[in-house]
């Protein structure tokens, strides 16, 4: 037997974190804009001297310069790019593109390096010249962190700049608060390990629908939680804390990312599974994994994950960060920990429930992402079935799933202990 002090911790309505688009205002300026006529029509290059021509009129220029390997971008506005002539001199290559709408670059790659000196526009603004003088690479590498060189043709023969064509306005309103963290319950001891119970679904969301009751998974998942948080606080071993206690919906990551901001020590999510094949029967267990077990795993996992997307909508922020942190060594531990208590929920359980031929399984869940809360995805049955369910949606069933989620929880701290 085991002291409360053996016992040691690891360290409203409907809350809606969507995306709110108001109607969207869009408002289009018809202010006729500058035609841009002014092609680049040739780029002659001498031994010292480069000379760029335009065919109409251009807003402006600027040299930019890059080292390694060096070169001269040479951005204008308001013009269109041409074709390149072959390198000569100082000059090794020449290249031209699209910055962007209404503004064409040309690079000079250098045979060596060189900078922009005595560079000025035509007086009628249809050409621009400048000359390249040889310097050591230590000097264009200290010119190339220098600000550009900004030029402009005369005023009388200056284009108009090119102007926007329209412009959105789109109102989201204000980023809505993080969702409140819930009570934690049991014995006042924050010594004690933290269990937080998810119950799968809720609120718009009623995830499966029974064909045979039209009991809906969302209520079954939430009793099931309920009696799994009663069993446990009975216990007196753990604390427990629910992610919600009544029929609203949150998005996934606000799921474990409550069990994180409340540093539980294990993490379970409660569903009721469905199949097109009304036979299939028994309960599952889900760990992380980003390549699924089998192909009904990978079908599994996409359905639960939509459980974020309203009207086309996704509400959840999958981050680069969650992706790069599975690599982690910590993250690892996080699997290899909820996979162990994986095996002995099914062990444990068996005799109150049961469990598919193949019970322990791997799928990509996201509210299984949690980097350092060992997490599992507790598929109770199939609500698809009308065994299942009945015994699912009925207070003796219910007792039996909680009476085994609690003898392996049990186990699985204790063996934590001994294990430090």
């Amino acid at each position: 037997m085991f002291s409360d002090k053996d016992w040691t911790s690891r360290r409203r309505s409907r809350h809606k974190r969507a995306v709110l688009l108001l109607p969207l205002f869009l408002s289009t300026l018809l202010a006729t804009p500058a035609v841009l006529a002014g092609n680049i029509g040739a780029i002659e290059i001498g031994e010292g001297e480069v000379t760029v021509r335009f065919d109409d009129l251009v807003a402006g220029a600027s040299t930019l310069l890059l080292a390694g390997p060096d070169r001269i971008a040479l951005d204008i506005s308001g013009a269109e790019a041409g074709h390149s002539p072959q390198g000569a001199g100082l000059v090794r290559a020449v290249r031209q593109g699209q910055q962007g709408p209404g503004t064409a670059r040309v690079v000079l790659d250098l045979d060596r390096p060189a900078l922009v000196s005595n560079a000025r526009f035509a007086a009628d603004g249809r050409s621009l010249s400048f000359r390249l003088d040889p310097v050591s690479a230590e000097e264009f590498r200290r010119a190339s962190r220098g600000p550009r060189l900004e030029l402009q043709p005369p005023a009388q023969f200056r284009a108009k700049r090119p102007e926007k064509r329209y412009s959105v306005t789109v109102p989201i309103g204000k980023p809505k608060p993080a969702v409140a963290l819930p009570r934690i319950e049991g014995p006042d001891n924050p010594r004690l390990p933290l269990v937080v119970i998810d119950a799968g679904h809720g609120g718009h969301d009623p995830g499966a629908i029974s064909p045979h009751s039209g009991k809906r998974e969302k209520d079954i998942t939430l009793a099931l939680a309920r009696a799994i948080r009663d069993d446990l606080i009975a216990s007196g071993r753990v604390r427990v804390a629910l992610t919600r206690g009544d029929d609203r919906y949150l998005v996934l990551e606000e799921r474990y990312g409550i069990a994180r901001r409340l540093k539980a020590d294990l993490f379970i999510s409660v569903h009721a599974d469905a199949a097109e094949n009304q036979q299939a029967s028994g309960a599952s267990i889900y760990t992380l994994s980003e390549v699924a077990s089998d192909r009904e795993a990978a079908r599994l996992a996409a359905r639960e994950n939509k459980a974020n997307i309203i009207n086309g909508v996704d509400l959840g922020a999958h981050s680069s960060d969650v992706s790069s942190i599975l690599l982690d060594l910590t993250q690892r531990e996080t699997m290899n920990v909820a996979s162990d208590f994986a095996r002995l929920l099914q062990r444990e359980a068996s005799g109150n429930v049961k469990f598919r031929t193949t019970a322990h399984r791997f799928a990509s869940f996201v509210v299984l992402k949690a980097p350092d809360t060992p997490s599992v995805l507790f598929e109770t049955g199939f609500i698809s079935n009308e065994s299942d369910a009945d015994f699912l949606a009925s207070a003796e069933g219910q007792k039996k799933v909680a009476r085994g989620v609690r003898q392996a929880v049990q186990i699985h701290f204790a063996r934590q202990i001994a294990s430090n």
